[in-house]
């Protein structure tokens, strides 16, 4: 049985790319839109969506925070956002209503961890987390091959390392400050620096800090028991290849003794680089538009 024909919106805080294909050999077509206001952005979609026949299904892997609760009153809505004037916005529902067909939803990060395991950098396996280190930092949780899932998607770009001793870096995050989102995206490095990661040398102090706090992130993953594999998309992540290699290394010494490596194995092929690059987004739009067939 041939794989159903979806159409796919990844939906950015920058852009959004619409994709119309059963995978990463059928792509009919592909479409990139700019981020702006939830009336234009969405308005932008429903006109290319409006063009294409013949999909049996939607998927949409959305910035959050969103609702992914299909029980819940705010399924398929981006929630308490940073992003000004997207706070309660209607995504899926509004789109559902207009196509009648069936949609799937979530995280942009839950969609770009089901692309890598099914075609990328963990192919093969079922249990992995991707983490994607940009403009934020968001984790997307799959086990048993499926998105994990309960009160809510996970948020684990806010949780709140340990602090290295004297860094009194305060974070940008403005809901936790000191998160590793706010101690290790893209922005809090140039705020920490005062420019760019990208124009930072690769022995910077400021690097230390920042692979702590990822580190920290990783020792978390690791002590869930999910993931089989960590799997590293966005900008500062792949656009920094000094950044894996240190990350290794503090993770492996934040775990200590403790328990047993020989179920996380070589380090460097624990911690990898995504595959996909920029494809993983739009690849994991359909694969959610499958799996709500």
């Amino acid at each position: 049985m041939s794989a159903p024909l979806v159409a796919g919106v990844e939906l950015g805080g920058t852009k959004c790319v619409c994709i119309l294909g059963t995978g990463p050999d059928d792509v009919r077509a592909i479409e990139r839109i700019s981020t702006t206001t939830p009336a234009a952005t969405l308005a932008a979609i429903e006109a290319v969506l409006d063009g294409w026949r013949g999909f049996a299904a939607l998927g949409i892997s959305s910035f959050g925070p969103v609702g992914i609760d299909r029980a819940a009153p705010d399924w398929g809505h981006i929630t308490a956002t940073t992003k000004p004037g997207w706070s309660g916005t209607d995504i899926a529902p509004r789109l559902a209503a207009r196509y009648g067909v069936p949609v799937g939803f979530d995280t942009d990060v839950v969609g770009a961890a089901l692309a890598e395991a099914r075609w990328g950098a963990a192919q093969g396996l079922a249990d992995l987390a991707y983490v994607t280190i940009g403009t934020g930092v968001g984790v997307g949780l799959i086990a048993g091959g499926k998105p994990l899932s309960g009160l809510t998607h996970a948020e684990l770009g806010h949780i709140r390392p340990r602090r290295l001793a004297g860094d009194a870096f305060p974070g940008i995050c403005s809901f936790h400050g000191d998160c590793v989102e706010g101690l290790a995206s893209g922005p809090a490095i140039a705020a920490r620096a005062g420019e760019p990661g990208d124009s930072l040398a690769a022995d910077d102090k400021t690097w230390l800090p920042v692979a702590d706090a990822i580190a920290q992130l990783c020792h978390m993953l690791v002590m869930s028991g999910l993931p089989r594999r960590i799997v590293f998309g966005g900008g500062v992540a792949v656009g920094t290849p000094h950044l894996l290699p240190r990350v290794r290394v503090a993770l492996v010494e934040s775990l200590g003794a403790y328990g047993n490596h020989d179920l996380i194995g070589d380090p460097e092929a624990f911690i990898v680089p995504a595959a996909l690059g920029d494809r993983a987004g739009p690849l994991g739009a359909i694969l959610l538009g499958q799996a709500a067939v």
